[in-house]
């Protein structure tokens, strides 16, 4: 009896075991079919968006590419020369006199022609291509799953994105697309910079990719990281914010007949993006001063590359982004961190504002529809 009774355990535990496996099979069978691949339609879709995107950064950034190197020599100019730099300036007529927006510009015109108006503008449209394809295409997926999530916490199926939801979407798709591209942002700082009669040129984006990576380490890449990241939260999630809700405000209100039925007109969408990145800007550009400041520091010729005599150094190094911040304030006051503001200001305006609508012109051309409220 004994025995009997054990080979009926046994043959019992074996058919549980057995059991267990084929539910563990077909569960499996289950969830395997439940997840398909994404199909060529799906596919073909995000591939449109992210060329809507890059699209509209490349179109942006190049119609204000002149400001946009004015802006980073100001940036940069007062760290290379010194707080001395208006008695050189009087004394050295080689010196660069970006006094303003109109005289710099008209400075760089009379040395350097239409080509350096330019200068720096293949690897800028290098680097915004790509930044802005995934930036705009993270920002509706983030916004996609932060409205997803806010739903399912709020128990309303009819609940809309709200204007700090957008913020957080929009610094989830700005950090996203900075880290991706960030060592293009580096290098085209530096090749901005430099001019004819710099000893040491940087022949193009990948010879300096490769010679900061030589002579400087692979961390010289992301030299400026921190400030960055820390500018785009504001900068990115302040442009989709205000610019998002500024139209849902303008849909739902109508004031003085802007709006159509549910639909802006261009000139409409484009005041809502020029409202937006002026706010943007304007609360993080003091850490794009930083960012770009540490960016040079460390860069040998970095003194001579603005001042193009091959004989300045660049004398201020930074430890870190604090320490980029004490000594800038404390050389050259709190004016510096808003250096080259307002030729910034003149160049975002138009900037974000063409994004704003390439994207959203592009993405009809291309029947790509928006997907954040899926």
């Amino acid at each position: 009896m004994a025995s009997e009774d054990v080979a009926v355990g046994k043959r019992s535990s074996e058919s549980v075991a057995v059991n267990t496996i084929v539910n563990l099979a077909e569960e499996a069978k289950m969830a395997s079919e439940g997840v398909k691949a994404p199909s060529h339609a799906a596919l073909f879709t995000i591939a449109k968006s992210l060329a809507a995107g890059g699209i509209a950064g490349g179109v942006s950034r190049t119609a204000v590419a002149p400001l946009e190197r004015l802006k980073i020599l100001l940036q940069v100019m007062r760290m290379l020369h010194g707080p001395l730099f208006v008695e050189v300036q009087v004394q050295n007529a080689h010196s660069i006199k970006y006094n303003g927006t109109v005289q710099g510009l008209k400075y760089i015109w009379r040395n350097e022609g239409l080509r350096g108006l330019f200068k720096g503008n293949g690897t800028n449209c290098a680097r915004i291509v790509p930044n802005s394809a995934v930036k705009f295409f993270s920002y509706e997926e983030a916004s996609r799953g932060i409205l997803w999530f806010y739903r399912q916490q709020t128990g309303n199926e009819d609940a809309e994105l709200t204007p700090l939801l957008r913020l957080g979407a929009g610094a989830c798709a700005g950090i996203i697309a900075m880290s991706a591209t960030y060592p293009m942002d580096l290098v085209r700082g530096r090749i901005t910079v430099q001019t004819d009669k710099s000893p040491s040129q940087y022949r193009g984006i990948f010879h300096a990719l490769r010679t900061v990576f030589a002579e400087e380490g692979p961390r010289a890449l992301y030299k400026g990281w921190l400030p960055s990241v820390i500018g785009v939260i504001p900068y990115v999630g302040l442009n989709f914010a205000v610019y998002e809700s500024l139209k849902d405000w303008l849909v739902k209100t109508r004031p003085l007949g802007l709006a159509q039925d549910t639909e802006l007109s261009v000139i409409t969408k484009l005041g809502c993006g020029a409202v937006a990145g002026t706010i943007g800007q304007t609360v993080a550009y003091p850490l794009d001063v930083i960012r770009r400041r540490m960016q040079m520091g460390g860069w040998k010729n970095a003194g001579s590359v603005v001042i193009g005599d091959g004989k300045s150094k660049a004398p201020v190094e930074y430890s870190g982004m604090i320490d980029a911040f004490r000594k800038t304030v404390r050389h050259e006051g709190v004016g510096a961190l808003y250096k080259g503001l307002v030729p910034n200001s003149v160049k975002v305006v138009p900037s974000i504002a063409i994004a704003f609508v390439s994207y959203e012109v592009v993405k009809d051309i291309l029947g790509v529809e928006m997907r954040i409220s899926d």
